[in-house]
């Protein structure tokens, strides 16, 4: 019986959940270091009062580059991030394996509207973080930006990086 593979754990790797949108993907080898830098995109998000945040954000684009996303790194800039964009909506699991910092995790709705937000993820913890929904992307940001900008679910997200969010 051949094993697949779900894309949507991104904070730490892959989790065994079926058949993703995307296509199957075999888990290959161990990761053991931080991947370098990827390209980065400016995202903004726009929160209840109107107000504008500016991040730049790493877009993880691969299947390999969303596997390893944060995993291995010391620290994120505080407006700085990574963002995960699915090839259509489907429901992410993520964990925090290999991830030493803490995150907020950002789920992102087919509308670019925050659909659900995970605060201060534990670090290594390989407890199965949820969604809670299909979601287009997943913005990881350093713990306590969601807290300390206010952003609530349905605060729009623009960024050239998500279909029809040009920036």
């Amino acid at each position: 019986m051949k094993r697949v593979y779900q894309w949507g754990l991104l904070a730490g790797g892959l989790v065994l959940a079926g058949l993703a949108a995307g296509g199957m993907v075999r888990a290959e080898e161990t990761v053991t270091e931080a991947q370098p830098p990827l390209p980065e995109v400016a995202l903004t998000i726009t929160d209840q009062t109107g107000r504008s945040h500016a991040f730049r954000v790493e877009v993880a684009s691969t299947p390999r580059q969303q596997e390893v996303g944060e995993m291995f790194r010391k620290e994120i800039k505080p407006d700085h991030g990574m963002l995960f964009v699915w090839p259509a909506p489907q429901e992410s699991a993520m964990w925090m394996r290999n991830t030493f910092i803490s995150l907020d995790m950002i789920f992102i709705d087919d509308q670019n509207r925050i659909h659900a937000i995970e605060e201060h993820t534990t670090p290594l913890s390989e407890g199965i973080i949820s969604s809670h929904g299909p979601v287009r992307a997943v913005l990881e940001l350093p713990a306590g930006t969601a807290e300390r900008l206010g952003l609530v679910v349905g605060n729009r997200i623009v960024s050239d990086a998500l279909p029809g969010g040009a920036h």
